[in-house]
């Protein structure tokens, strides 16, 4: 299948960032969602700041989409440090990792995304900068060779994560402070989607905001890049988004009323019509769609499993009751049998 941007793509799009970034809160206090992290998080960034201190490194895991990011950039400008990033697999040799360390400052934060992915020899010389801020760079070659430990300012480590479980313990042990990100409730989604509108200058009704968050599907990355299409049916529309217009650009964006689009729903209707709703392998079903089956495992899967749309059994992967009701199928008698 031709390789395209979804809509409800919950990493980022092309040429996403700048707006994405308008729309970054910048303080904790702004932060909305995430309580009880955002709560602890004070915490230590207040006790990091009158010890004079460093924060202690920082692990955030969590689906894309749910803010790992922008809290890195609140903990930078919290800590009073400037913002160093990269992501996993940009980090191939050692010097690519000491090229950016040797260029930060005291109190700098350095935040590496998808960092399960980084070479496991750049993360092997990870280890002692976390610990002692010492970088040990080997020079020359063979019995000749030496190592140089080369001194490191105090920084603070932020590593992100969407595949929490392919991090290596020794990694994962570093960390002070670990986080985890959990989906977001209508009512966040609707406060997001009211704090965006006043940034970008939209004026929007109490209902259809409401009518955007309940179709995000749980992320405020969707649920902006929601907005700004909405928004873009109600400029040749009067200029206010009311939940009419709202349904309007999200019925021609094709996302249902429970946050699903084209692909999702084809997802579920090539299980129930092709495989008489499962149980179906997921290399048979990325046949049968002409998709990757990696795209389907961590792309397409996450948000039907957790909708209770889909789910996976040791025989492969079954359309669950609500499926069949959302695609508006009866579903069988015996559709729950690979369930039990």
């Amino acid at each position: 299948m031709e390789e395209t941007e979804r809509i409800l793509e919950s990493a980022k799009l092309t040429e996403e960032d700048r707006v994405e970034n308008s729309l970054r809160p910048q303080s904790l206090d702004d932060f909305i969602g995430q309580d009880k992290l955002k709560e602890n998080l004070k915490v230590f960034i207040e006790a990091a700041k009158r010890r004079q201190e460093a924060l202690d490194h920082c692990l955030f895991y969590a689906p894309p989409g749910l803010g790992k990011t922008t809290l890195s950039h609140i903990i930078a400008k919290e800590m009073g440090g400037n913002l160093r990033m990269t992501s996993g697999p940009v980090l191939e040799r050692v010097g690519d990792l000491a090229a950016i360390l040797t260029n930060l400052s005291e109190g700098d934060v350095f935040f590496i995304d998808e960092i399960h992915r980084m070479n496991h020899l750049v993360e092997e010389s990870l280890y002692p900068v976390m610990e002692d801020f010492e970088l040990d760079i080997i020079i020359g070659q063979g019995p000749s060779a030496k190592t140089i430990k080369l001194p490191v300012p105090r920084f603070t480590l932020v590593g992100a994560t969407t595949r929490a479980g392919l991090l290596s313990s020794p990694l994962r042990d570093r960390f002070g402070i670990i986080g985890h990100l959990d989906f977001y409730g209508i009512k966040e989604l609707v406060h997001i989607v009211k704090r965006s509108a006043v940034i970008m200058n939209v004026e929007i009704d109490e209902d259809a905001g409401d009518e955007i968050a309940r179709r995000s599907r749980g992320t405020p990355r969707i649920v902006n890049r929601l907005l700004k299409r909405v928004r873009d049916f109600a400029e040749i529309s009067g200029g206010k988004i009311t939940r009419l217009i709202a349904q309007k650009a999200l019925d021609a964006l094709e996302v249902d009323n429970a946050g699903l689009d084209k692909m999702d729903r084809l997802l579920l209707t090539t299980i129930i019509n092709k495989f008489g709703g499962g149980p179906v392998g997921v290399d048979t079903l990325a046949v049968a769609i002409s998709e990757e089956s990696d795209t389907i495992t961590d792309v397409y899967e996450p948000y039907l499993i957790q909708s209770g749309f889909i789910a996976r059994t040791a025989r492969g992967r079954v359309v669950t009751e609500a499926g069949f009701r959302h695609i508006g199928v009866e579903p069988p008698k015996n559709s729950q049998r690979e369930l039990l």
